[in-house]
């Protein structure tokens, strides 16, 4: 898949983007906005699980590199979710720190959200976005996304317990 955007290309992970990965990913600036679950230090082993993981043919995720200079410097993912919450995506983001800034993330989101409601069965899109992250908010906020609900004391990043801010988009 390829999406075209005003300033990226959204386009499927390739192994060639080991290093590219690797050197933008390895900040703990990035890992501290993210999930445990991003590592802090980001190896090239990282980096190829993640692109074997994005690229699974049996996955039900969309996980594109944003593409900026000819190179992967960032990603974003739509997560379907399931049970009672199976009309219901997550969306996900990163950008490496030299690109921050330039509206770079604010238009793969506004381009993926309808890739997303014409891909999946779903009639939300949500994101949960630490209180110390208000770049993020603006970005969702620019995207048509509204401030849903404030889980209070809901994360623990680095040792520090703060409160998770839940904007969401409806189809």
């Amino acid at each position: 898949m390829q999406i075209i955007t005003p300033s990226a290309i959204l386009r499927d992970w390739s192994a060639d983007d080991v290093s590219s990965l690797v050197r933008f990913a390895n900040n703990p600036r990035i890992a501290a906005t993210l999930r445990d679950g991003f590592p802090s230090l980001y190896t090239s082993g990282d980096a190829e699980r993640f692109i074997t993981q994005a690229t699974a043919p049996e996955s039900r995720n969309l996980i594109l590199a944003i593409e900026v200079d000819a190179q992967a410097c960032g990603a974003i993912g739509i997560h379907p979710l399931e049970d009672v919450y199976h009309r219901t995506a997550e969306i996900g983001y990163w950008l490496a720190e030299p690109y921050w800034g330039r509206g770079i993330v604010t238009d793969a989101v506004r381009a993926i959200v309808p890739v997303a409601f014409d891909r999946y069965d779903i009639v939300r899109i949500q994101a949960g976005i630490f209180s110390n992250n208000p770049a993020s908010m603006q970005v969702l906020e620019k995207c048509g996304f509204i401030r849903e609900a404030i889980h209070k004391d809901a994360v623990t990043k680095n040792g520090v317990t703060m409160d998770e801010v839940m904007f969401v988009r409806f189809r």
